[in-house]
């Protein structure tokens, strides 16, 4: 595989504005809704894992980021795998974070027909995922650059939501409204963890599930003008969306009583709601429709350009790279459609449960993915003593997340999607191993 810098590609983008870019493709449902799970399960605690996940998050990064300083590569992570552990690795890790965006599809298409029922609560969830799915095709096939264009317009609208809330959650807790007191702030142990430690653990794939992104800005890191700075700008992104998800999500716990946030809806939301400003929500709620749909499509494209990278490289039939008329293959195509109909069909077969399972499947199959990035760095970075620390630490975390996800009945049915996933991909890699062997047997006779 060739360098991109070898391809004669402009690589003009500045740290900032990869930072931007890992904001816009970051923040989403899994932070407008799925922090609600998080909520629900962990109390106030959710906060600490938020901390904590953000913290695991930025040793992946770092140590992605500087595989991508040292050696940039358009496949980034999965070329790294490769490079490490031999084909079998870079084999899995592409189909381990194709199915992962598969489910982040369906995890985003469930969200955002969770937050259309906040206006009309009687219809039902999969009528508003076809609408969601084909809107989504649609800008999909009106192709990348436009998508991009308009990815910097929504990180924008979501940034400036949360800040929004922000201010409105600051003025209720200090009591700048005429007629309102100022909230009283519980201050004991046993309030932050009320819960208990294993509300607090399970807890902890919902936190990890918000920093879900940073596998793009890693493939995006190629496109510096400064390779070396990608260290930077995922520092600068990590430390921006860790204040402001601590912060907000700090705020609602303290304008609203834990135990009174659902799944129904968006924390901020619920928070607009319980304070009678009704207008603002409805604005907020359009807000994270909008948000939620530009994550959808992100993830659409990141579906079908996983897809077509495994069978350029051989790690998938060739006909899914086979180019036509319209900006994605036809087959690429098809396989997404295929994955969109399943969504559907889930959301009507399982609409109460549907956006736990997936969300919790997805972001599993985020972090094995990380786990396996901190690997790779481990034998590719040449690391000191610090970095080393910092990438046990990081897989430490990871290990913690992913283990909580047994402690609880809403999260275990998502483990064992995940699993089931891991499973089928380590058979096809035995399968394919085989075939690997034979050819190279049949190159070393040439």
């Amino acid at each position: 595989m060739k360098s991109q810098k070898a391809n004669g590609n402009k690589h003009n983008m500045k740290w900032w504005q990869l930072s931007l870019f890992g904001v816009g493709c970051t923040i989403g449902t899994g932070f407008f809704l799925a922090s609600s799970i998080g909520i629900k399960l962990g109390g106030p605690s959710v906060l600490i894992a938020f901390l904590l996940a953000g913290l695991a998050t930025y040793f992946v990064f770092d140590a992605l980021s500087k595989m991508t300083a040292n050696d940039p590569q358009k496949g980034a992570f999965r070329y790294y795998g490769k490079k490490a552990y031999g084909h079998w690795a870079g084999f899995s890790i592409g189909w381990a974070y194709w199915s992962s965006e598969m489910l982040i599809m369906g995890s985003q298409l469930t969200a955002l027909s969770i937050f259309t029922r906040f206006w009309f609560p009687n219809i039902p969830l999969w009528i508003f995922a076809i609408i969601y799915a084909v809107l989504g095709l649609i800008v999909l096939l009106a192709g990348g650059k436009k998508l991009s264009k308009l990815e910097n317009v929504f990180a924008v609208m979501k940034i400036g939501a949360i800040l929004m809330f922000i201010v409105i959650g600051v003025v209720f807790l200090f009591g700048f409204v005429d007629g309102e007191k100022p909230i009283e702030v519980k201050k004991t142990m046993n309030d932050f963890f009320s819960p208990g430690f294993m509300g607090f653990w399970s807890s902890m794939i919902f936190a990890f599930y918000a920093f879900g992104g940073i596998e793009v800005m890693g493939l995006m890191a190629t496109e510096l003008k400064e390779p070396k700075e990608a260290p930077k700008s995922g520092r600068a992104m990590l430390l921006l969306l860790t204040i402001i998800y601590i912060l907000s999500l700090g705020l609602a716990l303290l304008l609203v009583p834990w135990k009174k946030f659902g799944t129904e809806d968006s924390p901020f939301v619920t928070v607009l709601e319980t304070f009678n400003l009704t207008f603002i929500s409805h604005v907020f709620n359009g807000v994270l429709i909008i948000a939620g749909f530009s994550t959808m499509v992100a993830a659409f494209y990141g579906v079908t350009t996983i897809l077509v990278s495994l069978a350029e490289d051989g790690d998938a039939p060739h006909l899914f790279a086979k180019k036509g008329k319209l900006a994605i293959p036809i087959p690429a195509l098809a396989l997404l459609v295929v994955g969109l109909i399943a969504s559907i069909v889930m959301a009507l077969v399982l609409p109460k449960k549907i956006y736990e399972y997936v969300t919790t499947g997805a972001g599993l199959m985020l972090l094995y993915n990380w786990f396996f990035i901190l690997l790779s760095a481990q034998r590719l970075n040449d690391p000191n003593t610090k970095e080393k620390v910092k990438n046990i630490a990081g897989m430490g975390l990871i290990l913690f997340g992913v283990s909580g996800t047994l402690v609880d009945g809403i999260n275990r049915p998502g483990f064992f999607i995940s699993m089931g996933i891991v499973l089928l991909i380590g058979i096809v890699v035995w399968f394919m191993s085989r075939i690997w062997k034979r050819e190279k047997m049949n190159e070393g006779k040439m």
